[in-house]
């Protein structure tokens, strides 16, 4: 008895696992021939390969070398990204010619670097999913054969069915738990948040911002399963339109310094949004108000799936309100 509800437990545990599986054929390409494919990756294979799906569904091996060029795609040239920013879910844009494999030797590799952002935000949270339902898998194999070893033993000895009984309800006990783990991967909660203020028109960092921005790269790195969200505001101070691309390019600063300076992942930025005037926390008739509304949130969040311990902290860090008006 016991042991058929475990067996549903751990069902109802794995049955979305199936869906991660790529089953499509993959084309074998010419060699020497010039092809430019345009479609999203679907599978990383190592450090320099990867599957590209185009729009018809037919799945195309694409292999990266040093002298390949991967860019965003930009008025200005585009930023140059190594092979390891390349994740499931990019949608992207391939040329290079076939090699002796049947595979893409790409030369050119283009992208939108908000497809980018939203690419590796996925795949940050996917990822430690599929590794810990893996490791789940291996632990419930190994829990079917402890249970089968208690079975024989509780049915030989007398009194044995008391026993078995308490072994299988900690058996559906853990199943459960387990599946909490997994439905809480996705269950994000704020661990700490600071707001950083601007000038009048400007988009430029001052020294305690940037500490302030110090302090948030340094509680990430000791943290699994994070992602930091970036949202940029502005005050009252000319026009509707203006103040809402001031507030974009204020949340932009931050991100480039977390990246930059905070040797923040890129996947790690889960979310940037700009306001503008929208959510002003203060009264922009003065002169104060104004000062806090020119302003950029930062929440780190943490998964309560991969942190089960994780300390909610209610306390955030504000930089001063720049002098002049």
């Amino acid at each position: 008895m016991f042991k058929r509800i475990l067996a549903t437990g751990l069902l109802l545990a794995f049955a979305g696992v199936g869906a991660f599986a790529q089953d499509a054929q993959v084309r074998n390409l010419a060699g020497g021939q010039k092809y430019e494919i345009k479609g999203v990756i679907v599978q990383v294979e190592d450090a320099n390969t990867f599957v590209v799906r185009d729009g018809v569904g037919v799945n195309t091996r694409v292999v990266v070398s040093p002298n390949t060029s991967i860019k965003n795609n930009s008025f200005w040239g585009g930023d140059r990204f190594p092979s390891s920013a390349l994740v499931r879910g990019l949608n992207l844009k391939v040329e290079g010619v076939g090699d002796s494999s049947g595979a893409l030797s790409a030369s050119k590799i283009r992208f939108d670097k908000s497809n980018l952002l939203t690419a590796q935000s996925i795949d940050a949270r996917v990822s430690p999913a599929e590794a810990r339902i893996t490791a789940t898998e291996q632990n419930a194999q190994r829990l079917s054969g402890q249970i089968d070893e208690l079975m024989a033993i509780s049915n030989a000895a007398k009194g044995g069915a008391k026993a078995a009984q308490e072994t299988a309800d900690a058996a559906v006990a853990g199943v459960n738990a387990t599946n909490k783990r997994i439905s809480d991967l996705d269950d994000y909660v704020v661990q700490s948040t600071a707001t950083v203020n601007f000038r009048v028109n400007s988009s430029v960092l001052s020294s305690d911002a940037k500490s302030a921005l110090d302090e948030v790269a340094n509680a990430a790195r000791g943290l699994k399963g994070y992602t930091i969200e970036v949202t940029g505001f502005a005050s009252s101070d000319g026009s509707t339109a203006k103040n809402k691309v001031l507030s974009q390019r204020r949340a932009q600063a931050v991100i480039d310094y977390l990246v930059e300076n905070g040797n923040v992942p890129l996947r790690r930025i889960g979310t940037s949004y700009g306001f503008g005037e929208l959510q002003a926390v203060a009264d922009n008739s003065t002169r104060e108000g104004r000062e806090q509304n020119r302003r950029v949130e930062v929440k780190l969040l943490v998964s309560r799936g991969i942190n089960t311990n994780v300390e909610v902290k209610s306390a955030s860090t504000d930089t001063p309100a720049p002098d002049n008006e």
